[in-house]
Formats: C-alpha cells, structure tokens, sequence
C-alpha cells in the first residue's frame, strides 16, 4: 500500500551514500508508475488469494520487498540505520507501514472486493489528523481540518451503509481495509514524534521498514501454519486446486506486488519526491482508490454500489482538504 513521505528538498542535490543518483527518466513518468503499481497492489493481492492466505500473501511481499530493496542499498553503498535509539521507534514505525496494514489489506479482501479495499486505502489522510493529536499535541490542527476529518468519516459510514443489510458490503472486511488505511497514517505520525530527527535518508528508511516487517511477519506465517497444519503440509504450501499455467498466477502477483509494489516502488517514491516535493508526492494516495477501483471494474468485473461511489467521493474531498495548506500557512509562505 501506499503512503507519503516528507523529505526536504533543496537546489542542490547532494548524493550521500544509501541514496540513488537522480534518476533520468522524468519524475512525471515515475509519478504515473508508482500509481498504476500502488494502484495494482489491490489487484495483485486478491488473484494471490486464489491460492495462498492473506499472512502467506503479507510475508511473501515483505520478503520480496526487502530483497529488492536490500540490494538496491547495497548497489548504492548505503547502510542500515544504527543505535538501538533509532530502532527501537523504527520497530513501531515498521510494524505501522508493513506487517499491520499488509496483513489487513490481504484479510479484507477475503471478504470484500480489491475496489472497495483501494477505497480504504483513502482513509490515510484523516487517520494523520486523529494521530496527530495524540501524538502531535502542540501541533493543533485547524477547525477547517477537523470538520474535514468529520466530512470524511461520515464518507466511510455511507460506504459502509450500516443502516442496510442487502446493499452493504461486508462491515468486517471494509472495516480492515480501513484499519490497514488508518494504520499508515498512524505510522507516519509515530514516525514525525520520534524519528524525523534521524538520519534515515535515501533508502535506508524502506529497508529497516520492510525489515521490521520481515520479522513481525515470518514468525507470524509459521504460527499461522501451525494452527492450520492439518490443511497445509509446510508453511508454504498453498491451497489452490487449478491446474496449468493458472495455477502460477497467485504466486507471481505476490511476486510482483513484492518486487514492484513494495520494493522498487520505494525508490521511485523518493524520486519523485525529491524532484517535485512532498505535496506533489501526496497526491499519489488520492490516486491509487481511482486505479484500484478501475482495475476491479474492468479486469475482476467488480460492482460499486452508488453508495460507495458517493462515499469515496467524500472521504476524497475530506482528504484534499486535509493535505491543502491552510490560510495562515500560505500568509507565511507569501511573506517569507
């Protein structure tokens, strides 16, 4: 899944060792890629679900993520974060932005369509204000922000339609995809608390991330087969019943939600950053639902009701208002 980050830009930029050379494919073309691939991820993770559980799914990404990460770090001659003060944050930080929200996105889709999965992914931009003010307490956010955090949950309650029973999708299963949604704005909020003073830059941030991830995952995916070895012969071991080249399918979207979503998309996401600043960047996660929601219209043949539409339309306007630069914001901009 997606989420944004913040890095200072200036004029000159100077390549420190961990970070990737500036790029010379134009920014705009990595800002398109990194949507279609953040936007796929949902579609990847349910044909993965035609053979594997949402924890094998969650593992496997993590663990390709990390590889292709790992040694983009070391093509770069980076280095891992150092000092238990760094990595005692960054095991809550991690956990936030990998092991909890891929596990939930992957449990949702059980239950409920990769679109309406992609349309909890909305929900990052509200769940930052909320954290931000518990974690953030001298940083009050402004009426015009609350009213949007309020506008945006009553986008969710008319997605979720908790008044019908035959019109509305599954309440447990949206309920994750917005927890897993939630769960990065939490993250990038711990990590603005204690973390924004350390030095993390170029690709060793995405690493410790997706580490972390790896070790909250990988004894999960074996706890998780020891309760069900009765099915699955090894913790691997999948339960998919099709034959032929059909059957190579779940592997190799988890593969690519992996390597792609989870892995080479981080680097593209610092790229674009770095070249066009954190707003430009953020627009990413109000794009990513459209792509998810398209992709299981059109590939999956999955229906919206106009509920959903409707209510995704207000959790977008909710969010844009959230990332919008408020007026005493733009005064200072103006007069700086």
């Amino acid at each position: 899944m997606a989420h944004t980050v913040s890095v200072t830009t200036s004029a000159t930029t100077r390549h420190t060792p961990g970070s990737v050379r500036a790029p010379r494919v134009a920014w705009q073309v990595k800002f398109a890629v990194l949507v279609l691939i953040w936007g796929s991820s949902f579609l990847f993770m349910k044909v993965g679900l035609e053979a594997m559980s949402p924890v094998q799914i969650a593992t496997l990404r993590v663990l390709t993520g990390t590889a292709v990460v790992l040694g983009l770090l070391a093509m770069a001659g980076g280095r891992l974060p150092r000092g238990w003060q760094v990595w005692r944050h960054m095991i809550v930080f991690g956990f936030f932005l990998s092991a909890f929200p891929f596990t939930l996105f992957a449990m949702s889709e059980t239950r409920v369509s990769s679109a309406l999965a992609g349309i909890g992914n909305s929900t990052t931009p509200i769940a930052t204000v909320l954290a931000g003010l518990v974690l953030l307490p001298h940083e009050r956010p402004s009426a015009r922000k609350l009213a949007a955090v309020a506008v945006g949950f009553l986008g969710v309650v008319l997605i979720a339609q908790p008044w019908t029973v035959a019109e509305r999708p599954d309440l447990l299963g949206f309920g994750m995809a917005v927890a897993g949604g939630a769960s990065y704005g939490v993250g990038w909020t711990y990590y603005r608390r204690f973390l924004s003073g350390a030095d993390l830059g170029g690709l060793s941030q995405p690493a410790a991330v997706l580490l972390v991830g790896s070790g909250f995952l990988i004894p999960t995916s074996l706890v998780a087969w020891w309760l069900d070895r009765d099915h699955l012969a090894t913790p691997w071991a999948t339960h998919g019943t099709v034959g032929g080249i059909r059957a190579w399918l779940p592997l190799l979207a988890v593969l690519a939600l992996g390597a792609l979503g989870t892995g080479l998309a981080f680097m593209f996401q610092y790229d674009v950053v770095r070249a066009a600043g954190p707003v430009v960047g953020s627009t990413i996660t109000y794009l990513i639902p459209v792509v998810s929601v398209l992709l299981g219209t059109l590939v999956l043949g999955e229906h919206l009701t106009w509920a959903a539409v409707a209510g995704f339309g207000v959790v977008l306007a909710a969010a844009l208002t959230i990332n919008s630069p408020d007026r005493r914001a733009r005064e200072a901009g103006s007069n700086a």
